[in-house]
């Protein structure tokens, strides 16, 4: 159901705020500096965002959530499987299925890039400790209330 609430004037203009924090503020280059940390590049990062210690993903899976070409995924996997921090497996019902698997190195290497993008940038001091809590809980009810279904968000790590 579609909420007109959505294209109000404020609404826009916090999402725009929220655009420019990530893309052209201070945590702009965080992405590269947390590539840089565990030496892959961002398509890499992207894949390793998107897998779950303990847990594999069937390759397939990583392709239709992206709405990309399989041969991609295969090419993000070997660049992942040559750096050690995932490994293939086969699924554990149907073996023409490859699974996707982060190695103990590849949780370790997640953990740390998710370290250093949730570091929150400085400009967050200009909030009291009262409005960061609250800019977190409004920021986590609009992620709860959006849409995209559990399984294509990525697992950050807590």
């Amino acid at each position: 159901m579609y909420d007109e609430s959505v294209n109000t004037s404020a609404g826009r203009e916090a999402w725009k705020t929220i655009f420019e924090l990530l893309f052209a503020g201070q945590a702009q280059g965080r992405m590269g500096e947390a590539c840089a940390a565990v030496g892959i590049s961002p398509g890499l990062m992207k894949t390793l965002f998107h897998l779950k210690p303990g847990d594999g993903v069937p390759m397939r899976d990583l392709a239709d959530q992206w709405g990309c070409d399989a041969s991609y995924v295969t090419s993000l996997t070997d660049g992942l499987e040559e750096r050690g921090l995932v490994e293939r497996r086969p699924h554990p019902t149907d073996r023409r299925i490859k699974m996707i698997v982060l190695t103990e190195e590849g949780v370790v290497a997640r953990q740390r890039a998710f370290e250093l993008l949730h570091e929150p940038p400085a400009c967050f001091g200009a909030l009291t400790a009262a409005e960061q809590r609250q800019l977190r809980d409004l920021l986590r009810k609009v992620a709860q209330s959006d849409p995209a279904p559990a399984r294509t968000r990525m697992v950050a790590v807590h």
